[in-house]
C-alpha cells in the first residue's frame, strides 16, 4: 500500500493506493470527505453517511484530480459537489 500527501489549495489530502491484480484501488481523503475510484461503491458510502464522490478510469492520484466526477453522495451534493466537476474541484470543496 502507498500512502501519499496530496497538496491542494485548501489543504493537504491523503492519497491511498492499493495494488490489485490489474488496476490500483485509489482513494484521496480530505477533511470533509473522500474521492474514490471505480472499485468503490457510492451507494455503500451513502448508506454509511459518508461525503464521497467517484471518478472512473483512473490509475494514479493525478488521474483522479483531472478526471470528471461521475457519482456523488447526498452529503457531497450539500457541499456543492456534482457530477462533471473535476476531482481537484471536488476535493477543494471537501476542506
Amino acid at each position: 500500500m502507498l500512502i501519499e500527501q496530496i497538496r491542494l489549495e485548501g489543504g493537504c489530502a491523503l492519497g491511498l493506493r492499493f495494488e490489485m491484480q490489474k488496476y490500483p484501488l485509489l482513494v484521496i481523503r480530505a477533511e470533509k470527505g473522500f474521492l474514490m475510484c471505480g472499485y468503490l461503491n457510492v451507494n455503500a458510502a451513502e448508506t454509511l453517511g459518508d461525503t464521497a464522490a467517484k471518478v472512473k478510469g483512473v490509475q494514479s492520484f493525478e488521474d483522479m484530480l483531472k478526471a470528471q466526477v461521475v457519482e456523488v453522495t447526498q452529503l457531497a451534493r450539500e457541499l456543492g459537489i456534482k457530477p462533471g466537476m473535476t476531482g481537484r474541484e471536488t476535493l477543494e470543496k471537501m476542506f
